[in-house]
């Protein structure tokens, strides 16, 4: 286990296993794209109903963590996932040897050898394997940069807790591994270790009975009642001692019961970290989960109740969207408690009130290979077919929240440029960008375009239906689809089923070798490009050879209370 590096949990459904072959390909996008529809929806969403149970601060001592992994066997994880044959064809081998390789691992296997060498300690060579061979929960928190990096493991020792004892004798004599304070488990005093490995690193440990505790980061550990226990990877004294008490503490973070025999691997993410500091405006949505047993990988979706919980239909929303999205998300509306962010966003009191009043059933994002992985689609509901009556106020709002001073265009933004036609009323404004899809010399006024390129951020209302996209080029595409000009995506989903996500494997691949090359440009990182082509490349070939797939809910499913886990199922269209 490294300390800023983690297993990925891409799982989807498990069905039969003549049948996974062809439904896995959907989950390794599927964390990606929940955390890009946090922004866009961030407009529409409620508060949860209640507030969710105790936080693990209040309950576990420690902070909410964002991960958290329940496995029978922490060395197995890797081979379990390869073990899937689409993840096989894409990760390969190196995907395992990069874990058992990385260099925080063997430094601390080294720094552990080396005290069981000069110490002349009776110690098996295997003892790093055998220790990594057994079951074991680990809770993750993010780090600054949004990767899961701190870890607290807890491990069932077994048959090696006679064998480490020997390490605890040369903690006092030992330059890397030392003594640093004690804590009481069941009236027992237990002493808790620091080892420092790779010069400037160092983990926790303690041990009592047949668990092993190690938290990754000491400095993220505080005394009970006397730490700031809100900041990520916060962990006291008093969870330590009831983790190795045998408490099972981190289920209860993720509204689940302790892991059963049946199932080996059970990795569960909070939304934290896929909703990317959006998790405000997404409350219905708690987090994902993904399960392997006997019979394949199980996937998961977590869901909060929210207040005047709305119906969850999204056909309206795969009728607007253009048929050849890359990735798809959708999610219920909320309309209540948006007039606080909307006044915020520049809309008035009344302006506020109007537009939260209209707004209805779904939202969804769609991304699309011939646009860029940041100008996604987004399209909305209202509630009646007549709103022309918002539109003088969704274009006020438009302007207050679109552009900003340009450096070469005197004190002000770029005009809105509006048109109407028939149903279809639209706004555009012109925004410079160094990430625009227009080069500077394709302007109307080049010498205003402040950078290298700009966008035409687009906003249009057709009928009920509210369309945005930073891509200009994708909201005339859905208009076109809303006008019977242009396919829509519904007509490739299956009829009559819920579903909240969407995946083109052959259109994605395309979208991220594009994207990955772009931002390698072969005269300033030759080193990366190449390596991209020659390993990145293939991969997304391979991605793109798998078909389409929808991601479902069982008919009928809606929230009822907090972290309600319900089952995903995988379809191949």
């Amino acid at each position: 286990m490294s300390d800023n590096t983690v297993s990925p949990a891409v799982s989807p459904a498990a069905e039969p296993a003549a049948n996974t072959s062809r439904r896995w390909p959907a989950l390794v996008i599927g964390l990606c794209l929940v955390a890009g529809v946090a922004g866009g929806l961030g407009w529409f969403l409620n508060k949860p109903k209640a507030p969710p149970a105790e936080l693990a601060s209040d309950k576990l001592g420690m902070s909410r963590p964002d991960g958290l992994l329940e496995t029978h066997s922490l060395s197995q994880l890797p081979k379990d996932l390869l073990a899937v044959p689409f993840l096989k064809e894409t990760l390969t081998e190196d995907f395992v040897f990069y874990y058992e390789a990385h260099a925080d691992r063997l430094g601390l296997i080294g720094s552990l050898r080396r005290i069981i060498y000069e110490h002349d300690l009776k110690l098996q060579d295997s003892l790093i394997e055998q220790l990594f061979d057994q079951p074991a929960d680990v809770a993750l928190w993010r780090g600054a940069d949004g990767r899961l990096k701190d870890f607290l493991l807890v491990m069932d020792r077994g048959g090696l807790a006679k064998v480490l004892e020997p390490l605890a004798k040369v903690a006092l004599g030992d330059t890397q591994l030392s003594k640093l304070a004690e804590i009481k488990v069941a009236g027992d005093v237990v002493p808790l270790y620091q080892l420092t490995y790779n010069n400037s690193k160092a983990l926790l440990f303690a041990s009592h009975g047949d668990k092993l505790v190690v938290l990754s980061n000491p400095a993220k550990l505080y005394e009970a009642g006397h730490g700031p226990v809100d900041e990520p990877g916060m962990v006291s004294t008093e969870s330590l001692e009831a983790l190795l008490g045998g408490q099972k503490l981190f289920p209860e973070a993720f509204g689940l019961q302790p892991r059963a025999p049946e199932v080996k691997q059970r990795l569960s993410v909070n939304s934290s970290v896929l909703a990317m500091g959006y998790q405000r405006f997404i409350p219905n949505f708690a987090g994902l989960r993904f399960d392997m047993d006997d019979k394949g990988w199980h996937s998961f979706l977590a869901m909060d109740e929210l207040e005047n919980q709305p119906d969850f239909d999204f056909k309206p929303i795969w009728q607007a969207m253009p048929m050849g999205a890359s990735a798809c998300v959708a999610l219920p509306l909320a309309a209540e408690q948006q007039k606080p962010l909307l006044v915020k966003l520049g809309a008035d009191d009344a302006v506020a009130q109007a537009l939260t009043e209209h707004m209805a059933g779904a939202a969804g994002l769609c991304w699309y290979a011939d646009s860029r992985l940041y100008t996604p689609l987004l399209v909305a509901s209202l509630n009646d077919d007549d709103s022309a009556k918002l539109d003088g106020d969704l274009g006020n709002l438009f302007g207050s929240m679109v552009g900003a001073y340009e450096g070469k265009v005197a004190e002000h933004a770029f005009p809105v440029v509006e048109k109407q036609e028939g149903q279809t009323h639209q706004w555009q404004r012109q925004v410079s960008s160094n990430f625009g899809p227009y080069k500077a010399k394709d302007a109307e006024q080049p010498d205003a375009i402040t950078g290298k390129a700009f966008m035409r951020v687009s906003l249009a209302r057709h009928g009920s239906t509210l369309l945005f996209s930073l891509d200009d080029k994708l909201v005339d595409k859905a208009l076109g689809t809303l006008d019977k000009r242009f396919p829509p995506l519904a007509d490739v989903l299956p009829k009559d089923l819920l579903m909240p996500i969407y995946f083109g494997p052959d259109s994605m691949a395309q979208l991220m070798q594009q994207e990955t090359l772009d931002s390698l440009p072969q005269d300033m990182e030759p080193v990366f490009y190449n390596a991209a082509q020659t390993y990145l490349i293939p991969k997304l070939r391979t991605l793109g050879g798998y078909g389409k797939y929808a991601l479902t809910l069982p008919k009928g499913s809606e929230p009822d209370g907090h972290w309600q886990w319900l089952p995903l199922e995988w379809k191949a269209l």
